[in-house]
Protein backbone atom coordinates (compact mmCIF):
# COMPACT_ATOMS: atom_id res chain seq x y z
CA UNK A 1 0.00 0.00 0.00
CA UNK A 2 1.10 3.53 -0.77
CA UNK A 3 0.14 7.07 0.22
CA UNK A 4 -2.98 7.11 -1.96
CA UNK A 5 -4.44 4.02 -0.30
CA UNK A 6 -3.68 5.25 3.23
CA UNK A 7 -5.22 8.63 2.36
CA UNK A 8 -8.44 6.87 1.38
CA UNK A 9 -8.48 4.68 4.50
CA UNK A 10 -7.93 7.66 6.82
CA UNK A 11 -10.85 9.50 5.17
CA UNK A 12 -13.39 6.65 5.40
CA UNK A 13 -16.35 7.27 7.76
CA UNK A 14 -16.52 5.50 11.12
CA UNK A 15 -12.83 4.68 11.31
CA UNK A 16 -10.36 6.08 13.81
CA UNK A 17 -6.63 5.59 14.14
CA UNK A 18 -7.01 2.79 16.67
CA UNK A 19 -9.50 0.81 14.55
CA UNK A 20 -7.38 1.17 11.42
CA UNK A 21 -4.34 -0.01 13.41
CA UNK A 22 -6.26 -3.07 14.64
CA UNK A 23 -7.32 -3.94 11.11
CA UNK A 24 -3.81 -3.38 9.76
CA UNK A 25 -2.46 -5.91 12.29
CA UNK A 26 -4.24 -8.61 10.28
CA UNK A 27 -2.20 -7.59 7.21
CA UNK A 28 -5.13 -7.57 4.78
CA UNK A 29 -4.31 -7.37 1.09
CA UNK A 30 -5.34 -4.28 -0.80
CA UNK A 31 -8.17 -3.79 -1.63
CA UNK A 32 -10.18 -7.01 -1.19
CA UNK A 33 -8.81 -7.88 2.23
CA UNK A 34 -9.74 -4.45 3.53
CA UNK A 35 -13.19 -4.58 1.95
CA UNK A 36 -13.86 -7.80 3.84
CA UNK A 37 -12.83 -6.33 7.20
CA UNK A 38 -14.28 -2.82 7.02
CA UNK A 39 -17.68 -1.96 8.53
CA UNK A 40 -20.49 -1.76 5.91
CA UNK A 41 -20.56 2.02 5.38
CA UNK A 42 -16.79 2.33 5.10
CA UNK A 43 -16.63 -0.68 2.76
CA UNK A 44 -19.32 0.87 0.56
CA UNK A 45 -17.41 4.17 0.34
CA UNK A 46 -14.19 2.37 -0.52
CA UNK A 47 -15.90 0.24 -3.20
CA UNK A 48 -17.33 3.39 -4.80
CA UNK A 49 -13.88 5.00 -4.91
CA UNK A 50 -12.32 1.86 -6.38
CA UNK A 51 -14.98 1.42 -9.09
CA UNK A 52 -15.85 5.05 -9.89
CA UNK A 53 -13.24 7.37 -8.36
CA UNK A 54 -14.59 10.50 -10.10
CA UNK A 55 -17.98 9.94 -8.42
CA UNK A 56 -16.47 9.46 -4.97
CA UNK A 57 -16.18 12.42 -2.54
CA UNK A 58 -12.83 10.91 -1.49
CA UNK A 59 -11.15 11.60 -4.81
CA UNK A 60 -10.75 15.35 -4.38
CA UNK A 61 -9.09 14.89 -0.99
CA UNK A 62 -6.70 12.33 -2.49
CA UNK A 63 -5.80 14.61 -5.39
CA UNK A 64 -5.34 17.69 -3.18
CA UNK A 65 -3.03 15.89 -0.77
CA UNK A 66 -0.93 14.30 -3.49
CA UNK A 67 -0.64 17.72 -5.13
CA UNK A 68 0.51 19.22 -1.81
CA UNK A 69 3.20 16.56 -1.50
CA UNK A 70 4.43 17.09 -5.07
CA UNK A 71 4.56 20.88 -4.74
CA UNK A 72 7.82 20.98 -2.71
CA UNK A 73 10.80 18.68 -2.25
CA UNK A 74 10.65 18.96 1.57
CA UNK A 75 7.14 17.47 1.78
CA UNK A 76 6.14 13.85 2.19
CA UNK A 77 3.18 11.69 3.11
CA UNK A 78 4.42 9.04 5.53
CA UNK A 79 2.63 5.72 6.09
CA UNK A 80 3.50 2.28 7.48
CA UNK A 81 5.92 0.81 4.98
CA UNK A 82 7.36 4.17 3.89
CA UNK A 83 11.18 4.17 4.21
CA UNK A 84 11.04 7.09 6.66
CA UNK A 85 8.13 5.78 8.76
CA UNK A 86 9.26 5.79 12.44
CA UNK A 87 9.16 2.22 13.75
CA UNK A 88 8.63 3.40 17.35
CA UNK A 89 5.30 4.90 16.36
CA UNK A 90 3.99 1.53 15.23
CA UNK A 91 4.44 0.21 18.77
CA UNK A 92 1.74 2.43 20.33
CA UNK A 93 -1.90 1.35 20.58
CA UNK A 94 -3.26 3.92 18.12
CA UNK A 95 -0.59 5.04 15.63
CA UNK A 96 -1.79 7.47 12.99
CA UNK A 97 -2.47 5.79 9.65
CA UNK A 98 -0.80 8.67 7.86
CA UNK A 99 1.53 11.57 8.70
CA UNK A 100 1.95 14.76 6.73
CA UNK A 101 5.64 15.72 6.94
CA UNK A 102 7.44 18.93 6.05
CA UNK A 103 11.15 19.40 6.57
CA UNK A 104 14.13 17.09 7.00
CA UNK A 105 13.06 13.43 7.21
CA UNK A 106 16.53 12.62 8.53
CA UNK A 107 15.31 13.91 11.90
CA UNK A 108 13.35 10.66 12.27
CA UNK A 109 16.55 8.60 12.19
CA UNK A 110 17.87 9.96 15.50
CA UNK A 111 16.68 8.77 18.92
CA UNK A 112 14.09 11.19 20.26
CA UNK A 113 13.46 12.74 23.66
CA UNK A 114 10.11 14.46 24.19
CA UNK A 115 10.32 17.74 26.13
CA UNK A 116 7.05 19.15 27.46
CA UNK A 117 5.93 21.63 30.07
CA UNK A 118 3.87 24.64 31.02
CA UNK A 119 2.92 27.39 28.59
CA UNK A 120 3.84 29.95 31.28
CA UNK A 121 7.27 28.92 32.54
CA UNK A 122 9.16 30.65 35.29
CA UNK A 123 12.60 32.00 34.46
CA UNK A 124 14.10 28.89 36.06
CA UNK A 125 11.89 26.61 33.94
CA UNK A 126 12.77 28.50 30.77
CA UNK A 127 16.49 28.29 31.54
CA UNK A 128 16.23 24.55 32.24
CA UNK A 129 14.33 23.89 29.00
CA UNK A 130 16.96 25.69 26.94
CA UNK A 131 19.96 24.18 28.74
CA UNK A 132 18.65 20.58 28.53
CA UNK A 133 17.63 20.97 24.87
CA UNK A 134 21.02 22.37 23.88
CA UNK A 135 22.76 19.50 25.60
CA UNK A 136 20.56 16.86 23.96
CA UNK A 137 21.25 18.47 20.59
CA UNK A 138 25.00 18.45 21.25
CA UNK A 139 24.85 14.76 22.14
CA UNK A 140 23.05 13.80 18.91
CA UNK A 141 19.50 13.41 20.18
CA UNK A 142 16.32 14.79 18.63
CA UNK A 143 14.11 17.09 20.74
CA UNK A 144 10.44 16.23 20.08
CA UNK A 145 7.65 18.56 21.16
CA UNK A 146 4.42 20.25 20.10
CA UNK A 147 5.56 23.77 19.06
CA UNK A 148 3.26 25.12 21.82
CA UNK A 149 3.81 28.28 23.82
CA UNK A 150 6.26 28.11 26.70
CA UNK A 151 8.50 25.09 27.34
CA UNK A 152 7.79 23.39 23.97
CA UNK A 153 8.92 26.29 21.81
CA UNK A 154 11.83 27.23 24.10
CA UNK A 155 13.24 23.70 23.89
CA UNK A 156 12.80 23.45 20.13
CA UNK A 157 14.38 26.85 19.44
CA UNK A 158 17.33 25.99 21.69
CA UNK A 159 17.90 22.68 19.88
CA UNK A 160 17.91 24.40 16.48
CA UNK A 161 20.13 27.22 17.79
CA UNK A 162 22.65 24.53 18.79
CA UNK A 163 22.60 23.18 15.21
CA UNK A 164 20.68 20.18 16.50
CA UNK A 165 17.59 18.25 15.46
CA UNK A 166 13.97 18.87 16.47
CA UNK A 167 10.55 17.54 15.47
CA UNK A 168 7.29 19.41 16.07
CA UNK A 169 3.97 17.55 16.02
CA UNK A 170 0.97 19.78 15.29
CA UNK A 171 -2.59 19.49 16.58
CA UNK A 172 -3.91 20.78 13.24
CA UNK A 173 -3.25 20.39 9.52
CA UNK A 174 0.33 20.65 8.31
CA UNK A 175 -0.55 23.86 6.45
CA UNK A 176 -2.03 25.56 9.54
CA UNK A 177 0.35 27.41 11.86
CA UNK A 178 -0.77 27.16 15.47
CA UNK A 179 -0.09 29.14 17.53
CA UNK A 180 0.14 31.84 14.87
CA UNK A 181 2.88 33.70 16.75
CA UNK A 182 5.21 30.75 16.12
CA UNK A 183 5.30 31.29 12.36
CA UNK A 184 9.07 31.85 12.50
CA UNK A 185 9.61 28.60 14.43
CA UNK A 186 7.36 26.71 12.01
CA UNK A 187 9.44 28.04 9.10
CA UNK A 188 12.72 27.14 10.80
CA UNK A 189 11.53 23.61 11.48
CA UNK A 190 10.30 23.27 7.89
CA UNK A 191 13.35 24.73 6.17
CA UNK A 192 16.38 24.19 8.45
CA UNK A 193 18.43 20.97 8.18
CA UNK A 194 17.47 18.87 11.19
CA UNK A 195 14.01 20.44 11.55
CA UNK A 196 10.76 18.61 10.83
CA UNK A 197 7.04 19.32 11.23
CA UNK A 198 4.50 16.46 11.42
CA UNK A 199 0.68 16.37 11.49
CA UNK A 200 -1.87 13.57 11.39
CA UNK A 201 -4.81 15.75 10.32
CA UNK A 202 -5.74 16.56 6.70
CA UNK A 203 -4.81 19.84 5.07
CA UNK A 204 -6.70 22.85 6.35
CA UNK A 205 -7.72 21.27 9.68
CA UNK A 206 -7.91 23.89 12.44
CA UNK A 207 -6.58 23.16 15.94
CA UNK A 208 -9.25 21.98 18.39
CA UNK A 209 -9.07 21.11 22.10
CA UNK A 210 -9.71 17.42 21.42
CA UNK A 211 -6.73 17.27 19.05
CA UNK A 212 -4.09 18.22 21.63
CA UNK A 213 -4.13 14.93 23.60
CA UNK A 214 -4.09 13.12 20.24
CA UNK A 215 -1.06 15.17 19.24
CA UNK A 216 0.64 14.37 22.54
CA UNK A 217 0.44 10.59 21.97
CA UNK A 218 2.51 11.08 18.80
CA UNK A 219 5.04 13.31 20.59
CA UNK A 220 5.61 10.65 23.25
CA UNK A 221 5.24 7.78 20.77
CA UNK A 222 8.11 9.08 18.64
CA UNK A 223 10.37 9.31 21.69
CA UNK A 224 12.30 6.87 23.84
CA UNK A 225 11.54 9.00 26.88
CA UNK A 226 9.61 12.08 27.98
CA UNK A 227 11.01 14.90 30.10
CA UNK A 228 8.54 17.13 31.96
CA UNK A 229 10.53 20.33 32.47
CA UNK A 230 8.07 22.37 34.50
CA UNK A 231 4.36 21.73 34.97
CA UNK A 232 1.63 22.80 37.36
CA UNK A 233 -0.44 20.19 39.18
CA UNK A 234 -3.24 20.33 36.58
CA UNK A 235 -1.06 20.96 33.55
CA UNK A 236 -1.81 19.35 30.19
CA UNK A 237 1.79 18.13 30.27
CA UNK A 238 0.71 15.51 32.78
CA UNK A 239 -1.40 13.99 30.00
CA UNK A 240 1.82 13.50 28.04
CA UNK A 241 3.39 11.94 31.12
CA UNK A 242 0.52 9.46 31.43
CA UNK A 243 0.68 8.63 27.72
CA UNK A 244 4.42 7.99 27.92
CA UNK A 245 3.90 5.49 30.73
CA UNK A 246 1.02 3.80 28.90
CA UNK A 247 3.27 3.44 25.86
CA UNK A 248 6.00 1.82 27.97
CA UNK A 249 8.37 4.77 27.62
CA UNK A 250 10.63 6.25 30.29
CA UNK A 251 9.38 9.31 32.19
CA UNK A 252 11.60 12.01 33.70
CA UNK A 253 10.91 15.21 35.62
CA UNK A 254 13.07 18.12 36.73
CA UNK A 255 12.76 18.92 40.46
CA UNK A 256 12.11 22.44 41.72
CA UNK A 257 11.27 24.38 44.84
CA UNK A 258 8.10 23.47 46.71
CA UNK A 259 7.25 27.18 46.53
CA UNK A 260 7.15 27.11 42.72
CA UNK A 261 3.49 26.48 41.89
CA UNK A 262 4.38 25.99 38.21
CA UNK A 263 6.42 22.92 39.15
CA UNK A 264 4.02 21.12 41.50
CA UNK A 265 3.12 18.73 38.67
CA UNK A 266 6.77 17.69 38.37
CA UNK A 267 6.98 17.10 42.12
CA UNK A 268 3.84 14.95 41.91
CA UNK A 269 5.39 12.89 39.09
CA UNK A 270 8.58 12.41 41.08
CA UNK A 271 6.55 11.29 44.09
CA UNK A 272 4.73 8.70 41.98
CA UNK A 273 7.73 7.15 40.27
CA UNK A 274 9.15 9.44 37.56
CA UNK A 275 12.95 9.47 37.34
CA UNK A 276 14.56 12.60 38.75
CA UNK A 277 16.56 14.51 36.14
CA UNK A 278 19.28 16.83 37.42
CA UNK A 279 21.07 16.92 34.08
CA UNK A 280 20.83 15.48 30.60
CA UNK A 281 23.31 12.84 31.73
CA UNK A 282 20.74 11.42 34.17
CA UNK A 283 18.37 10.88 31.25
CA UNK A 284 20.83 9.54 28.71
CA UNK A 285 22.21 7.07 31.25
CA UNK A 286 18.72 5.52 31.34
CA UNK A 287 17.97 5.69 27.62
CA UNK A 288 21.21 4.99 25.81
CA UNK A 289 20.75 1.19 25.75
CA UNK A 290 17.33 1.68 24.13
CA UNK A 291 18.86 4.00 21.53
CA UNK A 292 21.46 1.37 20.68
CA UNK A 293 18.78 -1.32 20.43
CA UNK A 294 16.77 0.33 17.67
CA UNK A 295 19.57 2.08 15.75
CA UNK A 296 22.35 0.78 13.50
CA UNK A 297 25.64 0.39 15.43
CA UNK A 298 27.36 3.26 13.62
CA UNK A 299 24.54 5.63 14.41
CA UNK A 300 24.29 4.47 18.02
CA UNK A 301 27.99 5.18 18.43
CA UNK A 302 27.42 8.67 17.05
CA UNK A 303 24.78 9.39 19.71
CA UNK A 304 26.56 7.87 22.70
CA UNK A 305 26.78 10.20 25.69
CA UNK A 306 29.92 12.26 25.90
CA UNK A 307 31.35 13.65 29.13
CA UNK A 308 30.48 17.21 29.96
CA UNK A 309 33.20 19.49 28.69
CA UNK A 310 35.31 20.84 31.56
CA UNK A 311 35.10 24.54 32.12
CA UNK A 312 36.62 26.99 34.50
CA UNK A 313 34.38 28.06 37.38
CA UNK A 314 32.56 31.23 36.41
CA UNK A 315 33.44 33.99 38.91
CA UNK A 316 30.47 35.32 40.85
CA UNK A 317 29.77 38.96 39.98
CA UNK A 318 28.20 39.69 43.37
CA UNK A 319 28.55 38.20 46.85
CA UNK A 320 24.75 38.23 47.19
CA UNK A 321 24.73 35.12 45.01
CA UNK A 322 26.34 33.04 47.75
CA UNK A 323 23.16 33.47 49.83
CA UNK A 324 20.78 32.50 47.01
CA UNK A 325 19.70 29.08 45.78
CA UNK A 326 16.64 27.30 44.37
CA UNK A 327 14.46 28.17 47.37
CA UNK A 328 13.26 31.83 47.29
CA UNK A 329 15.05 34.04 49.83
CA UNK A 330 13.20 37.13 51.13
CA UNK A 331 14.90 40.45 50.51
CA UNK A 332 14.93 41.33 54.23
CA UNK A 333 17.02 38.21 54.88
CA UNK A 334 19.50 39.29 52.19
CA UNK A 335 19.65 42.79 53.65
CA UNK A 336 20.34 41.47 57.13
CA UNK A 337 22.99 38.94 56.06
CA UNK A 338 24.85 41.38 53.81
CA UNK A 339 24.51 44.32 56.23
CA UNK A 340 23.39 46.69 53.46
CA UNK A 341 20.41 48.97 52.90
CA UNK A 342 17.24 47.82 51.19
CA UNK A 343 17.79 50.22 48.27
CA UNK A 344 21.35 48.96 47.69
CA UNK A 345 20.17 45.36 47.83
CA UNK A 346 17.39 46.06 45.31
CA UNK A 347 19.86 47.78 42.97
CA UNK A 348 22.29 44.86 43.06
CA UNK A 349 19.51 42.33 42.54
CA UNK A 350 18.26 44.31 39.55
CA UNK A 351 21.71 44.19 37.93
CA UNK A 352 21.97 40.46 38.60
CA UNK A 353 18.51 39.92 37.11
CA UNK A 354 19.42 41.82 33.94
CA UNK A 355 22.52 39.63 33.58
CA UNK A 356 20.49 36.43 33.98
CA UNK A 357 21.85 35.40 37.38
CA UNK A 358 18.72 35.73 39.52
CA UNK A 359 14.94 35.95 39.29
CA UNK A 360 12.18 37.09 41.61
CA UNK A 361 9.57 34.50 42.55
CA UNK A 362 6.82 34.15 45.12
CA UNK A 363 8.55 34.36 48.48
CA UNK A 364 11.75 36.10 47.42
CA UNK A 365 14.73 35.77 45.06
CA UNK A 366 16.30 32.64 43.55
CA UNK A 367 19.60 31.99 41.84
CA UNK A 368 19.21 30.72 38.26
CA UNK A 369 21.13 27.73 36.87
CA UNK A 370 23.89 28.70 34.46
CA UNK A 371 23.82 26.95 31.05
Amino acid sequence: MYAKEWLVLSALPGLGAQRIAKLAEQRPEWPHGWLALLPPQAASELRLWLDHPTRSPLQKAVEDNLAWEAAASNRALLYPGHPAWPALLSEIADPPPLLWAQGDLGALRLPGLAMVGTRRPTSEGAANAQAFARDFARRGWCVVSGMALGIDALAQRAALDASGVSIAVLACGIDVIYPARHRDLYQRLSETPGGLVLAEHPLGTAARPAYFPRRNRIVTGLSLGTLVVEAAEKSGSLVSARLALEQGRELFAIPSSIHNLQAHGCLKLLRTGATLARSSGDILDELQHWAEAFMPPAQAEHTAPVPDAPRADEPLPDTLLTALGEVPTPIDTLVQNAAISVSECQQRLLMLELEGWVAQQTGGWVRLPRA
